[in-house]
């Protein structure tokens, strides 16, 4: 019995040395990440910069399609302690220059992102708008304020522009419109095909009703000059730069004319079911039937 017992367990000489390399395999892979970290020591990561990133995009908050900060003490808001004042035109001071005045980095991205929204600064009390200049960042600026008056001698005072021709070089002549509003005015007016009211402005992005009231006057619009979208003969690619239509309502219109023949009055529309009376009402001066 003990002879048997004793026959099971023995091993050859063969299997030894293989269980030995086996071992000593388990033992190089369990020591080799502490003599990799050993001869291999890694850098310290510098997350100054990530640091500073994420401070502000953790301070950045939407309000009215407008980038704004919290009051988060961050180092954003250290400013020079000593700052050089010098003359300076804030439409086209570089940013590096506007730390230099005094200001901190999140007054400085304000400014930016009212420049980037066609802001413009026409006379020194313009700075206050940017509600980031407090009364004495602005006291403290207003001497060194130079706006050079012919750099806006094309603003034409009582100007009344037709919308739907004039160009960007026009626009940019009324007070309040610069030139990424003109740009801006141009681009949704070819999306459009053109505005049939003033009110449409207010769907260019950054031109809200306070901006609409500065510039009404001096607008009009001909909606004869309006390009109308032949509903009978269009397919999808004309319909897809239309900004009244998702592409799900284009289709449904197309699949409707295709399953039931053209279009006659706006009331054949209203059987489009994802239609409802708000899409109709503002589609209805850019269809025609013919």
């Amino acid at each position: 019995m003990s002879s048997r017992i004793r026959k099971y367990f023995e091993i050859s000489k063969k299997e030894w040395n293989g269980m030995v390399v086996l071992v000593v395999l388990i033992f190089l892979i369990i020591i080799s990440p502490y003599v990799y970290r050993h001869f291999h020591r890694d850098k310290p990561m510098d997350l100054t910069q990530f640091n500073k990133d994420l401070a502000l995009i953790k301070a950045a908050k939407t309000k009215d399609g407008e980038v704004t900060y919290d009051d988060a003490d961050t180092d954003l808001d250290k400013k020079e302690t000593h700052p050089l004042m010098f003359a300076f035109n804030p439409n086209n001071l570089p940013d590096s220059l506007w730390l230099k005045l005094g200001l901190s980095e999140r007054q400085v991205h304000i400014i930016k992102n009212y420049k980037l929204k066609g802001g413009h600064f026409y006379a020194k009390t313009d700075l206050q708008k940017v509600y980031s200049i407090t009364a004495a960042d602005y006291s403290r600026l207003e001497p060194y304020i130079n706006i050079p008056d012919e750099k806006f001698s094309n603003k034409v005072e009582g100007i009344v522009l037709e919308i739907n021709t004039a160009d960007s070089t026009k626009l940019t002549e009324i007070k309040g419109i610069g030139p990424a509003f003109a740009e801006r005015i141009i681009k949704y007016r070819n999306q459009l095909g053109g505005f049939y009211k003033k009110e449409q402005l207010m769907e260019v992005y950054g031109i809200d009703s306070a901006k609409y009231r500065a510039i009404a006057n001096s607008i009009s619009v001909n909606p004869k000059r309006v390009k109308k979208i032949a509903i009978n003969k269009v397919g999808i690619d004309d319909l897809r730069p239309f900004p009244y239509l998702n592409f799900k309502q284009m289709n449904a219109i197309l699949q409707y004319r295709k399953q039931h023949g053209d279009y006659t009055s706006i009331n054949d529309l209203r059987n489009v079911a994802i239609l409802d009376d708000e899409i109709l009402r503002k589609i209805t001066p850019y269809i025609t039937y013919k």
